[in-house]
């Protein structure tokens, strides 16, 4: 479709919308699935119910467009949610996972954010009111869901994720300490240790 008007361009905005939200729909179950912590799960859960209200809010403000609810593929959602999922087959474990699911969470919330934040001030130019208002109350519910995903990780997820790699650190230096005892420094060690136990 052309975009002529500013009204077609809302309406094309619309369909990307769409089309993300279905796409996030699947996404979303992914994403619980892989997280450690029980907040997190218990968070994108209860954002996967939104977001299916999300769909059929947008089917509404098709209806008010007089416009048939289709979907036209979001690009940008799509890579998002490829990325997400090239990251959850890295090889991380407890904490870091969850740190890394906030992280393909977030970068979603702040591409609807701003998708949201565009189309609600189209609406609000076109002096379509009632389309204003229900894409506004998407938009608060995807900043309110980013806030969430941000208080999760500064309430412990990134420092647990952080104490995970000192551990791992540690563990690394140990077995660095380990493989840089030369062999006959071990003889040596255990010689004299034999010879202490040979005298007691």
């Amino acid at each position: 479709m052309a975009e002529n008007t500013l009204r077609d361009a809302l309406v094309d905005e619309i369909r990307d919308l769409y089309n993300a939200e279905k796409q996030l729909t699947k996404a979303l179950p992914k994403l619980a699935k892989a997280a450690c912590s029980d907040e997190l799960r218990e968070a994108l859960e209860a954002h996967l119910v939104e977001t299916q209200g999300q769909v059929t809010r947008l089917e509404r403000v098709f209806e008010l467009l007089d416009e048939k609810p289709r979907g036209k593929h979001c690009a940008g959602i799509a890579g998002i949610i490829e990325e997400g999922g090239e990251m959850l087959k890295e090889d991380f474990d407890g904490p870091v996972m969850d740190a890394v699911i906030i992280a393909s969470g977030q970068r979603a919330e702040h591409y609807e954010i701003a998708a949201y934040g565009t189309v609600v001030a189209w609406a609000e130019a076109l002096g379509l009111t009632e389309v204003a208002e229900v894409l506004t109350e998407t938009l608060d519910e995807e900043k309110a869901a980013d806030g969430k995903l941000s208080a999760l990780a500064e309430a412990g997820i990134n420092e647990a994720a952080t104490a995970e790699a000192s551990d791992e650190a540690d563990a690394d230096d140990e077995d660095e300490a380990t493989i840089g005892t030369t062999e006959p420094a071990r003889v040596g060690a255990l010689a004299r240790s034999a010879k202490r136990r040979a005298k007691e």
